[in-house]
């Protein structure tokens, strides 16, 4: 399985107990979908490990498992900070008109008709999520909400947006100096 293939569930906060269990935290809408996981993938450097699950207790700030095979607090503590990740396939079917953020990645942001760039990543950062693209040369953050995301085709792989007068010469002009 590869990371590309997969989506980013969560990760591990810290160990639980002294018989391998471990503190997780589900960056997901909501966390109560995953109370019959029986496995998950985790990142550990560049390659994804799987991992089945005796037990999950979830939680909506952070769950408790418990991963057959790790039985010692020295194997649990071994896993403290890697990514959890699923296969995409896993992910809750959507209603026509949404999209999860990892469908932008590689769509060509269109502001009223013109070509501003394709999208390079998205950044989940609190309180705002933003779309990275490179618009002449220059990386461009933009907001993800309704007033400036207008709709994604994904049969054309577009994205028309409605952007702020002046965002993209914020950037340009930021860069000049």
């Amino acid at each position: 399985m590869r990371v590309d293939d997969c989506y980013q569930l969560g990760y591990v906060i810290k160990t639980h107990g002294l018989k391998g269990e471990i503190q997780i935290f589900l960056d997901v809408d909501d966390p109560y979908d995953y109370q019959d996981l029986e496995s998950v993938f985790v990142k550990q450097g560049n390659t994804l490990v799987p991992f089945f699950l005796e037990y999950i207790q979830v939680n909506p700030r952070k769950s408790i498992t418990k991963f057959e095979d790790v039985n010692a607090l020295e194997d649990a503590e071994k896993l403290v900070g890697c990514e959890l990740h699923l296969p995409l396939d896993n992910l809750p079917p959507l209603e026509d008109g949404e999209y999860y953020f990892h469908q932008l990645v590689g769509l060509m942001l269109l502001d009223e008709g013109k070509e501003i760039g394709i999208v390079d990543s998205v950044y989940e950062i609190a309180p705002q999520n933003l779309i990275s693209l490179t618009h002449m040369g220059h990386e461009v953050m933009i907001p993800i909400n309704d007033e400036i995301i207008l709709s994604v085709d994904f049969d054309q792989k577009l994205i028309h947006a409605n952007l702020p007068e002046g965002l993209i010469d914020v950037y340009l002009e930021d860069n000049e100096n």
